[in-house]
Order: C-alpha cells, then structure tokens, then sequence
C-alpha cells in the first residue's frame, strides 16, 4: 500500500470516527479521543478537529502545508484544539476567534484581525494571539520597550505610548503572560530615600565624605546598579538624603554617619573652598551677619577693607565676632577659614552654600551714532550781467553775496542737495526702519545708518560683564590738563623753583554699564555714556585746551535680546548774516534787490543703541564667542598680504580654528 493511500485511508477513518462521536460531544464532554495525523493537510486536520471540539473554522486561501500532530494516550476535545493551535503556530498561521467563527490566517496578519483585549493573566490561555496594555507605574515606558521588544515574536509587535506610560503587546496569550510576570518585576520603586539627621557636624560636609566614601566601597565591591549610593544634603533640616536599592547600603551609611556626626571642641576650625563667589566678598557679608550690621555686604566690604587692608595684602582678611567667631578669607585658594562652634558653623555654611552660585553674564552690544540735522534759509538777489561791445571787449558786472555754495558762481557750479533725514520708529523695545523693515540687529541697523549723509557712526563696542557688576569702556586719549602752576622769579638769594599740577582726562568715547538681571529674565541698566573732543583751536592755548562734551546718564529696563535706544539733544546753533550793497542795500523794499540775507539752524542729535543678552551657561557663550572669532580670523586674511617671490619672508602667521568646545591648537 503505498504512503498516499495509507494517509487517504487514514484520514477517512479519523473523519468518520469524528462524525460518529459527534453527537456525543454535546451530552459527554469528558469524552477523549486520540490523535495521529502524519503529513496530513491542514484543511483535513482542521476539518477532524472542527468535528471533536465542535468549533467552526474559516480559511484563509494562503494557509497551506501539512501537520504532524500525534498522542500517545486519549486527550479531550479541548486540549486536541490547542493541540491544533501549537502545531499552526510552529508552521506560521494563527487561529483568531471572531463572534464564534475560529479563523486561521498568516502570522502576520493576525494582529490585523479583532483580537481579544486581555487586562489580566490567564484570561485567554494557550497559542491565541491577544492583546494587552500594560500601565507602568515606575519605570519609563519608552525606556521598557527596548527590553520587550526581542521577546515578542518577529510577526507581532509591541508599542509604547509616552502620554500615559503604557505599552501595548500584541503576542499569543502564553507569551504576554510571561512579558506580564516579567514587567512585574522591572516596575518597581528604585530604592528609598532614608533621611538621616546630623545633630553636630554640617550636612554639606558630610555629604561629601560619605557620597565620596561609599562610592568608592560600592565601585571595588559591587559594581552593579543595585549597590549604587546617592548622597544629597539638605541645609534646611542638616540632614542627609540617602537613595539606594539595597538597604544593606542604606545601613550602613547610617552606621558611618553615627561614628561621624560627633560633638567636637569648641572653636572648630574649618576649611569651606568656594567654587564661584568671591572669598573676601562672602567673609565681609557672614561678618555682617554675625554681628548684626545692618549695612549691606558691598558697603561693608567698602568700609571695613581699609581698616583690614594688612590682612588682605598678605592674602587673607580676618572678621571678627562679637562671639569669638573668626572668619579669614584666603585670596590665592579662594577659601573661608571660618572658627566657630559646631552649631555656628553649620548654619554659616548653609549661608555660604547659597552664596556661592555661578553669577549669570551680560553681553551687550552697543552702537553709538551721531545724528546731524541742518536747516538754511537765504533770500536775497546776486546778479551776473556781460556784454561785448564794437571792438570785441567785454563788460561784465553784478553782485556777488556770501561764499562757496551760497556764491552764485558756487551755485552755478554745483547745485546744492538737500539730505535725507534719519527717521527711525521705536515701539515695545523693537525698532522699525523708514521702509518697514524690521531691526533685528545692531549689524543690520549699521549698515542702514551708514547709508543716511548726515549719520556719523562713533563706535561700536561690546561688552561682557558680570551680573550687578560695573563694566567700562574708554576709546580715546588720555591728556594732560593743567590745574594750577606756581611761578617763582629767584630774586635775591632765592632760587626759582617754577612747577605745574597736571590732571590727566580720558577725551574720546566713554561707556559704562552695570546690568542687573530680574527674576523674569528682564534686565535694569545703568548707563553713562560720553563723547568729547579737543577744540582743535585751543589745543596750544595758554589756559588750556577747550573740550567739548556730550553725554548720556540714565537707567532703563530692557527685555533679553531686545534693542533698545537712548538719545537726546546735544547740540543746538543758529547763525545768521547778510550781505548787502552799502547805501544801498537799506533802501526799503528796492534795497532787498542789493542785499542777501541767510540764516543757519544746526542740530546735532546722540544716539546710543544698546542690545543685551544673558549669558547663564557655557553654552551661550561658546557660540557667540565662535562668531566673535571667525570674525578676527576673517579680517586678518583679509588684509594680510601675499607672501614675496623676492624675500625669504613666508605667509603672515594666522591664529588657530575653532573647534566645537574652543580653540584647535
């Protein structure tokens, strides 16, 4: 008998046993039956197994092949049809109950179908895709889903959604039960959090001592995460915050902290090494504190400096209290020595703590530009007449009023222009140019300003300083000015002994500004800008040199990055003259046709345009300091010159490029 007819025979067997026990599967559920099926077609099998379970199945076209399913005792109608869902899974199909009708598809396009939504283990059993949303409670969901991913089956596939921190499986029902167990595990609260109090010692000192201790300890012994130690101090309570996964570790900061925390001698000396505030500055405000001084610290730095400058020569400052407390500021470690009781000094170093923070920075660009306006008006009759008489001479004769371009003949040969105005429009701290266009920068209002004839572009500084620190820029000479001179003629026996008092000034552009930054990110300027000059004419004068001087003094609050603009002024003259035929230029209205009238109005307006911007990291400023310096890099290629074919001498040296976190050397 060859294979096929065996099989043939074989599953016509099986059908009919099915077909004779299937009235019996209604009124005998316990009845068992024995399953042998040798390279047998799904569509046959699943036929058999429609009969013993009394199920209904539906298809797919594109399920083919064979199963080998075989028991070696009796098993029930329901474990023959999980039985029949194994062996489809092992050869890539999927049975999915949809309202009664078992279909069985490709693997891959069950998850497509209406699967069962499951909340709990154990709801669906055996090889049936279901599937399942797991809330996390601990962990991050996104980050769980690359630990679940490669236990989900290649055909199926798992989500996480960050709104809610869930993740969401699609996977046969044995299989997201095992993820749940394992997820189980995964979400738990990462250790707790002790709070240990220090009675005697200073929290932020011992934090220090213990994060440093124990992670030294939990490195050479236990280098998993499960043994990692975090040690944070809390000034308000003086007490210690601990954070492990194992209490062991937990303990034992506990037991080191106990040996630690002891009462010492009084008149402790203690060392404290500031990371950002100024020493000198903090030892003058904890001196304040002590002894009640309701001065600020800047007044009492200023007014105690001079009775201490011995000290602060030799690199330290010395404080005193009305308690004993001393406090010595080390300038060339930038450290506090402070001498105090335990108790004392615990709550200065909560002060210190808070003092020293990293002060934010200000840039600021500025452009300082002057704005000249002038306005003339002349009337007046200046006449040219010529003639040629018989014999080829030439009579010519008139008036001729004033000079240059109020000349007739100037006028004749270059006609005068009337400049343009500069007209710009200020509104909520943005500036908006005659043509529309928004100022985004100083750069771009430069070069517009640049463009206007009556515009003098002064200077264009920038600066970096300090939160509420002064910051100065001077852009000029300095010259002598003499204040008084004493003249002796050596009369008699006396000797002349002549000398003078010279003063030296700063005569050019001057600008000083201290910001301070608010809570919301606003920034209050103290400006003072000035420009002056040398009269040029009084430069040899015997009394000394004539300055003329314009300036600005002011305070004004700008938002970050905003510009700002501050002007006034300065300048105001009027001329006026005429020009006239004597005698004959006073007749009354006939004498207008000899005379020439004009009069002369000048303004002369100081703009200053101020852009700031706070610089809190390192971050802000790298990239500002980049551009700063491709500039420089920029300008000396431009204007280096090409090395000579004739000399020895090679190419100008040029400075090194950027890279991302500063110079490349």
């Amino acid at each position: 008998m060859t294979t096929t007819l065996r099989q043939t025979l074989l599953a016509l067997l099986v059908a009919l046993m099915a077909g004779a026990w299937a009235p019996l599967a209604t009124a005998k559920a316990e009845e068992e039956v024995s399953l042998n099926f040798v390279n047998v077609d799904i569509d046959t099998v699943v036929r058999a197994i429609s009969k013993i379970s009394n199920r209904n199945f539906l298809i797919d076209p594109r399920v083919k092949g064979t199963l080998n399913i075989v028991t070696s005792k009796p098993v029930s109608a329901e474990m023959a049809y999980q039985i029949l869902m194994s062996a489809l899974r092992l050869q890539g199909f999927a049975a999915v109950d949809e309202g009664g009708v078992i279909k069985v598809v490709p693997e891959a396009d069950a998850k497509t179908h209406s699967l069962p939504v499951v909340k709990s283990r154990g709801e669906v059993r055996g090889d049936r895709p279901v599937t399942r949303v797991f809330h996390i409670q601990n962990e991050s969901a996104t980050q769980l889903l690359q630990v679940v991913k490669p236990l989900v089956s290649a055909n199926n596939t798992v989500a996480a959604y960050g709104n809610n921190n869930t993740l969401i499986v699609t996977d046969y029902a044995e299989n997201v039960d095992r993820i749940a167990r394992i997820l189980d595990a995964l979400d738990v609260p990462q250790g707790d959090v002790a709070v240990i109090p220090v009675r005697y010692a200073a929290a932020q000192d011992l934090a220090v001592t213990v994060g440093k201790l124990m992670s030294d300890s939990g490195a050479a012994t236990a280098p998993d995460a499960s043994q990692r130690v975090t040690v944070v101090a809390d000034s308000r309570l003086n007490a210690l915050l601990v954070k492990s996964d194992s209490p062991a570790r937990i303990t034992a900061v506990r037991q080191l902290v106990a040996n630690l925390d002891q009462q010492g001698v009084a008149g402790n000396i203690h060392v404290v090494y500031l990371k950002n505030a100024d020493a000198v500055k903090v030892a003058q405000t904890l001196r304040s504190v002590l002894s009640g001084d309701a001065r600020t610290a800047g007044q009492a730095a200023a007014n105690g400096g001079q009775a201490q400058s011995a000290n602060a020569s030799q690199g330290g400052l010395m404080a005193g209290a009305p308690g004993g407390e001393m406090i010595q500021a080390d300038r060339a470690t930038n450290s506090l020595i402070i001498t105090a009781p335990e108790a004392i000094y615990s709550n200065l170093r909560n002060v210190v703590d808070m003092l020293d923070r990293r002060r934010a920075q200000v840039f600021v660009e500025a452009l300082i530009a002057e704005v000249t306006s002038d306005r003339a008006a002349e009337f007046g009759i200046q006449f040219q007449s010529g003639s040629t008489g018989s014999k080829g001479a030439t009579l010519f004769g008139g008036t001729n009023f004033a000079s240059g371009g109020s000349n007739i003949l100037g006028l004749a040969a270059n006609p005068a222009t009337a400049a343009k105005g500069l007209n710009l429009a200020v509104a909520k701290g943005t500036l908006t140019l005659p043509d529309g266009t928004q100022v985004l920068n100083l750069s771009m209002l430069a070069r517009f300003l640049e463009s206007q004839t009556n515009t003098n572009i002064l200077s264009t500084p920038n600066i970096v300083m300090l939160d509420n620190e002064e910051a100065k820029i001077v852009v000029g000479q300095n010259l002598p000015f003499v204040t008084g001179q004493y003249t002796n003629t050596g009369g008699g026996t006396t000797p002349a002994n002549p000398f003078q008092t010279i003063e030296r000034k700063d005569v050019g552009l001057t600008l000083r500004i201290r910001p301070q930054i608010s809570e919301g990110g606003a920034l209050t300027l103290q400006i003072f800008q000035e420009s002056s000059s040398v009269v040029a004419s009084t430069v040899t004068s015997a009394s000394g040199p004539v300055t003329n001087k314009r300036s600005i003094e002011t305070t004004a609050v700008v938002d970050d990055g905003e510009i700002i603009a501050l002007g006034g002024l300065v300048q105001d003259s009027y001329t006026s003259g005429a020009d006239k035929v004597p005698l004959l230029g006073d007749i009354p209205v006939v004498g207008n046709l000899f005379r020439y009238d004009n009069r002369q109005r000048s303004k002369t307006n100081l703009f200053v345009f101020l852009r700031p911007r706070i610089l809190r990291d390192s971050e802000s400023y790298q990239s500002l300091t980049s551009d700063r310096y491709e500039y420089v890099i920029g300008q000396q290629k431009a204007v280096s010159s090409p090395a000579d074919a004739m000399s020895k001498e090679g190419p100008a040296p040029e400075l090194p490029a950027v890279s991302g976190k500063g110079v490349k050397r």
